[in-house]
């Protein structure tokens, strides 16, 4: 028989083997689902100025756009940032709508919350085997309240830009 020493001596020497075990059963877990699926020959993306065909009338709208579009490719690092001429892809696309409707209505019918919504038309190719990988047309949104100010609106245009720019880098890195 074994005394309470050597149990716990034997429990504790069980339990930081099972914790060994189980993170390194984690690490191999994160590491498969970090990194994207890019093709090993694609190693340059080019990410001309998005055209504005909205009609909305935000002033610098397809820079801001464009700019945070390159920002997230470069915080992702799947692709680097390339001129036109000399990269591997390309990712064009056109802000074809900007919609701000009304998104909460209270009571007697007053809004307090409106929606802005972006959409985009977007395509990617890969410029070395000279096929379009995906064309599409992406939307995604954000809110703001009505008496705040223009400062709210110019927050839901950040927040849908943000949320915009993830699909299309998601839509880019992965789905190969």
């Amino acid at each position: 028989m074994r005394s309470d020493v050597e149990r716990r001596v034997l429990d504790s020497g069980e339990v930081i083997l099972f914790v060994l075990v189980f993170s390194t059963c984690l690490l191999g877990c994160s590491y498969s689902f970090t990194g994207s699926s890019v093709p090993p020959h694609l190693k340059t993306i080019a990410v001309p100025l998005f055209d504005d065909q909205s009609g909305f009338g935000e002033a610098g709208l397809r820079e801001l756009f464009t700019n945070k579009l390159i920002s997230r490719f470069t915080q992702d690092n799947s692709l680097q940032i390339a001129d036109k001429k000399d990269a591997d892809s390309i990712l064009e696309g056109t802000i074809v709508a900007v919609r701000d409707e009304p998104s909460v209505v209270g009571s007697g019918e007053t809004v307090s919350k409106r929606r802005l919504t972006i959409v985009v038309n977007a395509a990617y190719q890969d410029m070395k085997l000279r096929k379009k990988v995906w064309e599409k047309q992406l939307s995604n949104w954000g809110d703001y309240e009505i008496g705040a100010g223009p400062a709210e609106r110019q927050s839901a245009i950040a927040v849908a830009i943000e949320k915009l720019t993830e699909d299309i880098l998601l839509e880019t890195v992965s789905g190969w």
